[in-house]
């Protein structure tokens, strides 16, 4: 009997709030929660700024607004995504049916190598406008902030992808052993064999009822004898 599916137990056990949070999909996902809120909140309150020489504001990433659009964007939805996967990964041992579990593990996996390539193409994108910025009213440590913490997001979402890829292989493998066939299963003693078919006559030791002859033709009638 099958006791767990995709890298948790099955459904009817009380939530563990202890164990739920020394997790490391737990910890991993609120460190992203937390790096994407330095990365897009730096950006929005700090990343532009207006020159003396201009009305408009601008990007600190060497005046590219494209930069830190992108950034807030992907820090944006990496803290919404965070949210949305940490609510998931409390209610998933609640969930008993092996499908979904494996919807929520695919999509966990799809998504967390995805915002991993996105972070690493936003710090690319990030370090290298900062390296060209030449404006000194720059504020410095801002801008080195959204770089480090989007290095660090690279970090947090590969280990996410990984761990989201070991609880996929392990509910596959869990499913193949719990579904296998037992006519392709060699390993079992005792192979399934060939079943007699019932006849009319029925099974060994079996008797006729004393009173169907008498019920299929009755005699005549009898009188009781006094």
């Amino acid at each position: 009997m099958q006791s767990s599916a995709f890298g948790a137990s099955l459904a009817g056990g009380a939530f563990d709030l202890e164990s739920f949070i020394k997790q490391p999909q737990t910890i991993l996902r609120c460190l992203s929660w937390l790096f994407s809120i330095v990365v897009f909140a730096t950006i929005t309150a700090e990343g532009y700024i207006n020159p003396a020489t201009r009305e408009e504001t601008k990007c600190m990433f060497n005046a590219n607004d494209s930069a830190c659009s992108y950034g807030v964007g992907i820090g944006i939805l990496a803290f919404l995504a965070c949210v949305v996967f940490l609510i998931l990964d409390a209610y998933f041992p609640q969930i008993s049916n092996a499908k979904e579990r494996k919807y929520i593990v695919t999509g966990d996996l799809v998504f967390s190598a995805v915002w991993t390539f996105l972070w690493f193409i936003c710090f690319c994108v990030l370090a290298n406008q900062w390296s060209k910025t030449t404006n000194p009213s720059v504020p410095a440590d801002a801008a080195r902030a959204v770089v480090a913490f989007s290095f660090f997001s690279i970090i947090t979402w590969a280990l996410l992808s990984y761990f989201a890829l070991g609880r996929y292989r392990q509910g596959v493998s869990e499913f193949d052993q719990e579904y296998r066939d037992p006519a392709n299963d060699h390993s079992t003693p005792f192979p399934p064999g060939s079943y007699p078919s019932s006849s009319s006559s029925g099974p060994p030791g079996y008797q006729q009822s004393p009173f169907s002859h008498s019920q299929d033709q009755p005699g005549e009638y009898q009188p009781p004898a006094y």
